[in-house]
């Protein structure tokens, strides 16, 4: 049964289809099929650009101060230490141009779940024993699809995310969906492909 439109009738911007519910079986179908939520107003709208900005974990840039501030100690990393807090921060925090959150409280109740079932992760940053950076997302067989991070003290998510993309790459992860185009990501080596070059990766 198929859940949603076929992804090449997204427009422009990459929306395909707007309302249902974010159950696990939904979202695991969208995830395998290339698309992704983002709320808009009352109801989830899903979708599924075209160009996809991606990583690939071997083209990841690490800057020579950002090398210093990973041999350091200043941070420490884990993983699935604290996916609630994470999910919770990513919502929470300001960003520039964004006048508020799509990571709205059914959000984090659906990816709580999905973290619950082994499918969603995080990573985290932590500064004497204080959670300050991190980020979460979801895995589909080689891929996983960043959702979202956050940072409370300078340089902490780009640690938690440089961590994690090694220990991705060691554990068979081709390919880091970073969704949308964002500067902070393409400083450290995200590009744009097209969606059926994403696809193929994800089997679909």
């Amino acid at each position: 049964m198929d859940l949603f439109p076929p992804v090449e009738t997204a427009n422009e911007y990459g929306l395909l289809a707007r309302g249902g519910d974010l159950s696990e079986e939904r979202l695991s179908y969208a995830y395998r099929h290339g698309i992704f939520p983002w709320f808009s107003g009352k109801v989830p709208a899903w979708f599924s650009p075209d160009p996809r900005f991606i990583l690939f974990p071997a083209e990841l840039k690490v800057s020579k101060s950002m090398k210093q501030v990973l041999r350091s100690g200043t941070f420490t990393f884990t993983i699935n230490q604290s996916f609630g807090e994470v999910i919770r921060n990513c919502s929470s925090i300001r960003r520039d141009g964004q006048p508020g959150t799509w990571i709205t409280k059914d959000m984090i109740q659906a990816y709580i779940r999905l973290h619950q079932t082994g499918m969603a992760s995080s990573a985290e940053a932590w500064q004497d024993g204080k959670l300050v950076g991190g980020l979460y997302g979801v895995h589909v067989g080689r891929v996983f699809c960043g959702e979202s991070m956050f940072a409370k003290a300078p340089n902490a998510s780009k640690f938690a995310f440089i961590n994690y993309v090694e220990h991705l790459t060691a554990n068979g992860c081709e390919l880091i969906d970073c969704q949308v185009y964002t500067p902070h990501l393409e400083s450290l080596g995200a590009r744009m492909i097209p969606r059926s070059d994403y696809l193929s990766f994800l089997g679909s």
